[in-house]
């Protein structure tokens, strides 16, 4: 039944509440709404509390064991702008969501994509961040080929993680190569490296890792995204104030260029690479997927 047919009352009341959010329409929804929105409780702590889990490069340390990364940037410029600290709680990936509804901390900002299922259970404001797709091919392999048209091709195989988005894009984006699949990421960049296909997909920064490591024989033929996903920070229901601000913060961010900047330099560079320590990073096998896939 569409709200057309429901009769002008109920289809005005529905309205109000999709568009007031007021306390009752919450109540009647079946979420209840916060006494005190935790912007206010943030504003009176005089810190505001993050929840993130450390994935290179959203979140690690450096070489003073201090944190560092995309996501650290975000929290500590909110913090900044909220005009208080900002304290960080580091939490399992698997646990941070009822760490969320617990009241550990205020708010998660650690590259939560946006799905429906999670949705049920936490709210999310506008994306801030945009995950995606990159690819490392072979400079040997590919000498001369443009990109992308020469990629979609029956002679050129792409290497990618099996089971992953990595796979599935490939074979919507360059339907006439072939896609040989793999258990792991390592396993899809050692094929390229040894010169057995021609690229290799994943999600970033893997492919800007791999090149950093292996730039004698790998290079990105693009930095663009090939996939777009779509990170948002989480909050705990019933609380209209946090969700507005929180999203207002994140859109004057976008339009002014700051988020996008400071996601392309962690994510589409290694000018990072010499404040951590990338031993284990040049390794292959520890290379993992962005948190939020």
């Amino acid at each position: 039944m569409s709200l057309s047919d429901a009769g002008p009352g109920i289809a005005m009341a529905a309205v109000l509440c999709v568009t007031v959010a007021t306390g009752a329409c919450a109540e009647r929804a079946g979420q209840q709404p916060v006494s005190e929105s935790v912007i206010e409780t943030i504003k009176k702590r005089g810190a505001l509390r993050v929840g993130m889990s450390t994935f290179v490069p959203w979140a690690m340390r450096d070489n003073d064991g201090e944190l560092v990364g995309f996501e650290i940037d975000v929290a500590r410029k909110l913090a900044a702008d909220m005009g208080v600290a900002v304290e960080f709680v580091p939490t399992a990936w698997d646990g941070i969501i009822p760490a969320l509804l617990a009241s550990k901390f205020d708010v998660i900002i650690g590259g939560l994509s946006i799905t429906a299922q999670r949705n049920l259970t936490v709210n999310f404001t506008v994306p801030y961040a945009h995950s995606g797709l990159g690819v490392a091919a072979s400079k040997e392999l590919t000498a001369g080929m443009a990109w992308p048209d020469d990629y979609n091709a029956p002679e050129v195989t792409f290497a990618c993680r099996r089971g992953a988005t990595s796979c599935s894009a490939v074979g919507e984006l360059f339907p006439k190569a072939t896609a040989r699949k793999f258990d792991d990421d390592s396993q899809a960049a050692q094929e390229v490296l040894n010169g057995n296909a021609h690229a290799f997909v994943s999600s970033y920064p893997n492919p800007t890792l791999v090149v950093h490591r292996y730039g004698d024989k790998l290079f990105l033929p693009t930095t663009e995204n090939l996939t777009q996903g779509n990170e948002a920070f989480g909050i705990r229901k019933g609380d209209p104030d946090a969700l507005n601000f929180f999203s207002n913060w994140i859109v004057v961010n976008t339009s002014n260029g700051w988020l996008r900047q400071r996601h392309a330099y962690w994510f589409k560079t290694t000018d990072w690479a010499e404040q951590v320590d990338l031993k284990e990073l040049a390794n292959l096998k520890a290379m993992a997927p962005a948190p939020g896939l």
